[in-house]
Formats: C-alpha cells, structure tokens, sequence
C-alpha cells in the first residue's frame, strides 16, 4: 500500500476507511466493528469520521471498535461549521475526544466553511494543535478561493488536507482546485471514492474490470488512488468488501486503461463548483 506524504514530511497511508453512516445500526454493530478491527490489522489504519456522523454515535463506535488499538491508528475527525468559533472549536474537540476514547486526534478537520471567520477557526486549530489535543488540522469541502482566503491568514499554510467529493464521476476539481492544492502542497482527501458505489456497470469501466478479473468499483478505486497525492477513504461495513478495497489499493492502472476510462467519463474543461454530499 502506497502512503502520502502530509506537509511537514510525515508519511500516512493512501488508502484508508471511511465511517459515514457506521455505529447506528444494533444489528450491524458486530459485523462493522469486526471490518474496523481487521482493517487495522491489514495496515488500513487512516480512519476518517466527524461529530455529524449520527450525531456522535460514529464517534462512540469507533471508541469501542480501536480499544487496544489507537496507538496504531492515524484518527480523523471533523468539527460542524456552528462549532468553529475559537471557543467552539475547542469544546466540539473534547467532546469527540471523550466520544473516541482517546486524548488526541491525528488530523482534525473544519467539516465544510459555514458563517464563522475562518480566523477564529484557525485560532481555535492552533491552540488545539499547541495544547496537543491534535497533531495537524485541515478543512473539507474547500474550492479554490476558500483555500486561497485560508492560506492568506496567519498560520493558514499549515493546513494539512483538503476532503473533498473526488471520484470518476465527479472529477471537476481536476480543473482549477487540484493544480491549486499542488502547488501549494496540500494533499487530497477523496471521499466517496466509489461514487458509493453507484456506478455504470457497462463501458470501459466494466471492460478493464473484466480483463483484470476485478470488480468495477475496485478498478474506481483504483483510479482515485493514482494521484501521488491522493488519500481515499471509502467505507467497508463488510470484511469482504474490506479485503476488496485493501486488493484495489494494490491495483495499478496502465496509462491506456486511463485514457480509456477519460473517454467515458471526461475530466473537465471548465471550472464548475465543487459538490458536496
């Protein structure tokens, strides 16, 4: 599994797991956190979640899912845009602190760009940051003036990732955010990698996935994970579909399946607002 350097040189892994929508299901509990748990073992251990998912209870879960193994796990949290003041930052962190079962967060994230100033929401990262309570912070949900307006703050450079919408079908941060994040050397934190997996079954994708002897979404993940600066944290409740995510992260696309997979699904060719799930 290839890893992504964060600024600052620290290397974490490319492929993680996603928990949107996990824990809030009794009948499902067991079987999701035995997917968490054997993740972890099998080297997947970037684990993205947020306050807003179930409203905390994803938080709760993954709590009991890395008891005995947090010290293993890059952990991700996101803090809702009406939590973002400079105190509110603060007091949202706690308590998913308290939720996690842990005393620090890896990587904390400001869920999408809401009313409050994007200073205060700095302020409050920074003193998180000092006070150890998080190791690095970023944002999700940024386009390409959000971001400019974050890095023209004081301390805004040291934004460690961007979460976005970034799959086959929604590649229009291709044309303007992704050159941008580049060159500014912030990585890409793909969510929905797989489109969830509501994908055309038929085309180029189902003829690549064919030849390999793979699932069409695999060969999706696969394409998603190509940029050397791409994290992607799509979701597996199942061990099954675990170990089939963990083998499209080692699947790698030639430039002909690639420009295969361009004619069926057309990178942009102009700017167009970033979407959100």
């Amino acid at each position: 599994m290839n890893d992504v350097a964060l600024p600052g040189g620290e290397q974490v892994p490319a492929l993680g797991m996603g928990t949107w929508g996990m824990g809030e299901n009794s009948a499902r509990r067991r079987e999701e956190l035995a997917s968490v748990r054997l993740g972890v073992e099998l080297g997947m251990t970037l684990i993205d979640t947020a306050e807003m998912y179930g409203e905390g209870l994803t938080e709760q879960f993954l709590g009991e899912a890395l008891a005995g193994l947090r010290d293993r796990v890059f952990l991700v949290s996101k803090v809702y845009p009406h939590h973002a003041s400079r105190q509110g930052v603060l007091g949202a962190c706690e308590r998913s602190l308290r939720r996690l079962g842990t005393d620090h967060l890896d990587l904390y994230l400001l869920h999408w760009r809401g009313d409050v100033p994007l200073a205060e929401t700095v302020a409050g990262f920074e003193a998180l940051r000092a006070s150890g309570k998080i190791r690095h912070w970023g944002v999700s949900n940024f386009d390409t003036g959000d971001l400019a307006e974050l890095f023209a703050l004081p301390g805004g450079e040291r934004c460690a990732v961007n979460q976005v919408l970034y799959n086959l079908t929604r590649r229009g941060p291709e044309f303007q955010l992704l050159p941008w994040m580049r060159a500014h050397g912030v990585p890409l934190m793909a969510y929905s990698p797989i489109e969830q997996g509501r994908l055309a079954r038929a085309g180029a994708l189902a003829e690549i996935a064919a030849a390999r002897g793979v699932s069409h979404w695999q060969v999706a993940l696969a394409w998603a994970l190509c940029r050397p600066d791409a994290i992607a944290i799509p979701k597996a409740a199942r061990e099954s579909h675990l170990r089939e995510n963990l083998a499209a992260g080692t699947l790698s696309l030639s430039e002909a399946e690639r420009a295969r997979l361009d004619v069926q699904f057309a990178p942009p060719r102009r700017g167009q607002p970033l979407e959100m799930l």
